[in-house]
């Protein structure tokens, strides 16, 4: 098997914005991005990050990549990310015997570029037996410059002739957001363009590349695009039923407890009126619990909605039973849960659901996780999210 290294360097000497490799983008460290794309790689053997600084490498090993310190003299300013490339490498290889068939080069400063533009530009690579690869952009604009005279000259045009888009040479931008290369082939070299170099062209909108702060704020606009365009492609086209945990999905998944040995629940009234939004388009809903006391029922009975409770473990027999009672097909099914006790459920259906705060083995599970914790908005979140869905349906 081919042994392929990601490296993601990430000094801490940021000027234009302190800080800046674990700048919070949407509540996460802008380095965090690349590390879990590079870890959803199905090429990618090791993912390492490369930094001088201790709050840099903190969030490096939270985010579960490996990191290799950088020396001084090649943390500064007007070191290359070449240098910090072959440093690691050389680390590597003396502390562990460990060379790579292929190095990875991945940008902390873009947080747009999926595993798809990663796995896109090392297949590129290898297809086309070629030594190095990055990832680009079509290019449709003229450049222009200023001659010693002041007059401004065409650089990739003739000022005289403006030929139509569709009629120029195809030109590529060069996104710096991922690099591919043959190891060895890059440590004779020592630098990232060596023998033949193809290219991956990845969409426009995933190129931002973080250097100023307006970029930080157009990047956040681009991700919660694609995190909201991502969650909409998770949803089957057609939902036949939406099925619901409910202690830790209707509510917060605490009790309270009287002197009688009663219980009581705190639930959110938004996520009523979100299930009701569902009722008036006929989309059935059904509530599987576990727990042997009635409260949820008692919710369930004042939403007007089936709830099968006091399942213990066999939520999944329940969940089996009625969709061949029903006649739905699983795939049309989307299931929401926050514990271990779910995944069975999650494992039957189409679409699988997590809450904010849902148990980590839930969290890997699920198709869709949710901004919202269990009790406070999150089926309200599920219900808008799935209206959405429907309406772009009616549309296209």
């Amino acid at each position: 098997m081919m042994e392929c290294l990601a490296i993601i360097p990430a000094r801490g000497g940021s000027k234009g914005i302190p800080h800046k490799n674990v700048y919070p983008l949407l509540g996460k460290p802008l380095l965090a991005y690349s590390i879990e794309q590079a870890l959803s790689s199905k090429l990618i053997s090791r993912v390492v990050v490369s930094t001088d600084d201790s709050e840099i490498a903190a969030v490096a090993q939270k985010y579960s990549a490996e990191v290799v310190w950088r020396p001084a003299e090649i943390s500064g300013d007007t070191a290359s990310s070449e240098s910090a490339l072959l440093h690691t490498l050389d680390y590597l290889e003396s502390t562990e015997a460990y060379q790579p068939d292929l190095l990875v080069f991945l940008q902390c400063t873009s947080p747009l570029t999926t595993v798809e533009d990663i796995d896109g530009t090392i297949t590129v690579l290898l297809e086309k037996k070629a030594d190095s690869a990055l990832s680009v952009i079509p290019f449709h604009y003229f450049l222009w410059r200023e001659n010693e005279n002041g007059d401004c000259i065409g650089i990739n045009h003739n000022k005289r002739f403006r030929p139509l888009r569709q009629e120029r040479e195809p030109q590529f931008l060069e996104t710096g957001a991922v690099y591919a290369m043959r190891t060895r082939g890059f440590k004779e070299a020592k630098h990232r363009f060596f023998g033949k170099t193809v290219t991956y062209t990845m969409p426009a909108e995933r190129r931002w590349e973080i250097d100023d702060p307006i970029d930080l704020v157009i990047a956040e606009m681009l991700l919660q695009h694609a995190q909201r365009e991502n969650v909409l492609k998770a949803f089957p086209d057609s939902v036949s039923a939406v099925v619901l945990d409910f202690d830790g999905v209707f509510t917060d998944n605490k009790v309270l407890v009287f002197q009688d040995g009663q219980e009581a629940v705190l639930c959110d009234r938004g996520d009523g009126m979100g299930l009701s939004f569902l009722k008036e388009l006929s989309i059935p809903v059904w509530v599987l619990s576990s727990e042997a006391n009635s409260v949820g029922k008692r919710r369930c009975e004042k939403l007007d909605i089936p709830c099968y409770h006091n399942l213990g473990l066999d939520k999944a027999g329940t969940l089996s039973r009625l969709i061949g009672e029903e006649n739905i097909a699983p795939e049309q099914i989307v299931y929401m849960g926050n514990d271990i006790n779910d995944l069975a459920c999650m494992n039957i259906v189409g679409c699988a659901v997590a809450v904010a705060d849902a148990h980590p083995q839930v969290i890997r599970r699920a198709d869709i996780v949710l901004k919202h914790r269990g009790g406070n908005g999150a089926i309200r979140e599920l219900c808008d999210i799935l209206l959405d869905k429907l309406k772009r349906n009616v549309k296209e």
